[in-house]
């Protein structure tokens, strides 16, 4: 596997007990087949921080607003959270519970339905668990108990997760950007993916290209191009692979946006001015530069 830094140290100790102490001991097939159950349910999780993440941030700004003309604050009626109340059926409300929520298993065990009113459970929910796991098999086969394994992991899971919200919601949390623009900073401390002064870079380079972007296309048409939570994105991944990624990872972004924005309108018969989210594509284009950034550098400047 090729990595996009040059300067990536797989000996290197970022201050924190690692994974690959405790699991040295551990046959390699072991190790493997445990990395992936886990995997499969950090799918399970994304699936329900996807679906509720969206739904807390629109309570919230409720909440402020109401705040705003009221002289008490109004009370929560109900709590709400990654973890509270437990995941229904949408339709009829049925509690799901833990033998239901076994990942991939019990949606093929259920055969896509809910178990008590039959209603057909999203094949979606499989797919992520199943991306999940599998990427994290193909890490950790890769890879080995290395230093590198964790944070490619929290890499590629906060991606997938920004990747969904931003399909179902024109949407980039604030706490997912930046949490990912932080751990990459944190991380590129002893120069995991990209010394610390790179990295740096990456990050006020960045969100200041898309920045520059979005303001000097506001000017020329007197519209929005993008939204704040790309500016962000781009300066999270710059903070992971450093500022000399940038120019490829906007050259792909920008390539595959045209290229299926184009192919989607003219399939589905819609104006080209309809709005597409523009995360995805940033983040594929991040995935890319940090598993085979040498080769696409040297495809895209061979000089």
């Amino acid at each position: 596997m090729a990595w996009s830094s040059q300067c990536i140290c797989p000996s290197s100790r970022w201050g924190l007990p690692l994974v690959a102490d405790l699991l040295a001991f551990l046959p390699h097939s072991w190790f493997i087949a445990l990395t992936v159950i886990v995997g499969l349910c950090i799918g399970s999780f994304l699936n329900v921080l996807v679906h509720r993440l969206p739904i807390m941030m629109e309570q919230d700004f409720r909440h402020e607003c109401a705040c705003l003309d009221q002289p008490e604050p109004p009370a929560r009626s109900q709590a709400y959270n990654l973890f509270t109340p437990r995941s229904a059926c949408p339709r009829c409300g049925h509690a799901i519970g833990a033998a239901e929520n076994i990942p991939v298993i019990s949606w093929l065990m259920l055969k896509g339905r809910c178990k008590n009113c039959k209603n057909p459970i999203s094949a979606r929910y499989p797919l992520v668990e199943s991306a999940c796991g599998i990427v994290a098999g193909l890490l950790a086969w890769q890879l080995g108990p290395s230093d590198l394994l964790l944070p490619s992991l929290l890499f590629v899971w906060i991606l997938l997760a920004l990747t969904l919200i931003d399909l179902d919601h024109f949407l980039l949390p604030d706490s997912l950007t930046l949490g990912l623009l932080w751990l990459g900073l944190a991380f590129n401390l002893t120069g995991l993916f990209a010394p610390l002064p790179h990295a740096v870079i990456g990050a006020i380079a960045g969100y200041g290209l898309l920045w520059s972007v979005y303001w000097l296309f506001k000017l020329l048409t007197g519209k929005e191009g993008m939204g704040y939570g790309d500016f962000k994105l781009l300066a999270a991944l710059g903070a992971w692979l450093g500022w000399q990624s940038l120019p490829a990872m906007l050259l792909l972004a920008s390539l595959s946006g045209a290229v299926i924005g184009i192919g989607l309108a003219l399939g589905q018969r819609k104006s080209l001015r309809n709005p597409i989210p523009f995360g995805p594509y940033l983040a594929a284009a991040g995935l890319i530069m940090m598993f085979a950034g040498k080769q696409v550098q040297g495809l895209l400047f061979p000089l």
